[in-house]
């Protein structure tokens, strides 16, 4: 995984391009599921950039983490490649789970990536859980546990937060608040207004941090990180976000007017905030952002290629790369598929 550097203004304008790839990946991805060349269901999330850039960019090379569902930005970000990642959700072998995982499943544990997961909350216990590894076998690295706003009423989400502030645990625990949960507006759900307030239940530090401010989530969640890598315990921080598409890809969206979307998106994108401030320092122009939407734009478009063109996994391959040591009745089953003739495709 990556540990990027906001502190220079090369390291922003790394920031900025990351943040127009993920773009640029997302709004792809919306047209080849609209032309049913990508199978399953999508969770997109553009808005989101800063989050996922700016947390990801704080960690550090050995860190692991944990994502939702809408975990293509937290994968980008963490340095794993767009073709291969296009390829997943294509369901083709060249896939980072060889076209098993889909959209929701990525993972990619030689960047760190531990894995999506599309069971809500199930992001929480899995990041303490390797934050405990990293404390029993005294490995020298941090995990962060990426979750949304409608996961913090679960249960397995609290009782990972108390083990981890009981046993100061080495973890981040990031709640990117985009206000909705599935179709449920965020004070329907809760009770309070910031869910960082719930640190205090655990007696352990928490925080707000504007989630379309790609600095102010890089500082909050470096500072984190260097609490957990210290030996002191967990951090859960708070961003205030904003998905731009429905829950789903072909989500309705009755739960929320139009005029909200169209408002954030011409006040509140993070891609263009972030541009705009760097503007002011005098470290953009007209012609570097072009250049760096026309570089995202190309990789995208190579990464596409890439997915279209790769090839479709045989059924054979079912069992591979899922049990470490070769099990019987799996290879039984091998045999018996081959004898049926079904090993041809899927």
């Amino acid at each position: 995984m990556p540990q990027g550097d906001l502190s220079t203004p090369e390291g922003r304008q790394s920031a900025l391009r990351k943040m127009l790839l993920v773009r640029e990946f997302e709004n792809r991805v919306v047209d080849v599921f609209a032309d049913s060349e990508i199978p399953g269901f999508v969770h997109l999330s553009q808005g989101q950039e800063a989050v996922a850039v700016g947390s990801e960019f704080a960690l550090e090379a050995a860190d692991r983490v944990t994502g939702t569902h809408r975990a293509h930005g937290h994968s980008l970000a963490a340095g794993l490649s767009a073709d291969r990642l296009m390829a997943e959700l294509y369901g083709k072998q060249t896939g980072y789970c060889y076209g098993r995982g889909g959209s929701m499943h990525v993972a990619n544990p030689e960047a760190g990536m531990l894995g999506a997961q599309p069971i809500v909350g199930a992001s929480v216990p899995m990041a303490a859980g390797a934050a405990l590894t990293a404390q029993v076998k005294g490995e020298e690295f941090v995990a962060m546990g990426v979750t949304g706003d409608g996961s913090v009423a679960a249960g397995q989400v609290h009782e990972a937060f108390n083990l981890a502030a009981t046993w100061e645990l080495p973890v981040v625990f990031l709640i990117e608040n985009n206000l909705y949960s599935e179709g449920m507006v965020f004070d329907e759900q809760h009770n309070i207004e910031d869910l960082a307030d719930m640190s205090a239940a655990y007696g352990i530090p928490g925080g707000i941090v504007d989630g379309q401010d790609v600095e102010a989530v890089y500082e909050a969640v470096r500072e984190a990180r260097e609490r957990a890598g210290n030996g002191e315990g967990p951090t859960l921080l708070e961003a205030k976000t904003y998905r731009f598409r429905g829950h789903f890809e072909g989500d309705p969206e009755p739960y929320r007017e139009e005029e909200e979307k169209e408002r954030w998106q011409a006040e509140r994108d993070p891609i263009d905030l972030f541009a705009e401030t760097l503007r002011e320092r005098g470290e953009l122009d007209d012609g570097t952002l072009a250049d760096l939407e026309e570089s995202a734009r190309e990789e995208i478009n190579d990464a596409v290629e890439f997915a279209r063109e790769s090839p479709e996994p045989e059924a054979d391959d079912a069992y591979t790369e899922v049990f470490e040591e070769p099990v019987p009745e799996v290879e039984r089953f091998r045999e018996m598929m081959a004898a049926e003739s079904l090993g041809g495709g899927r």
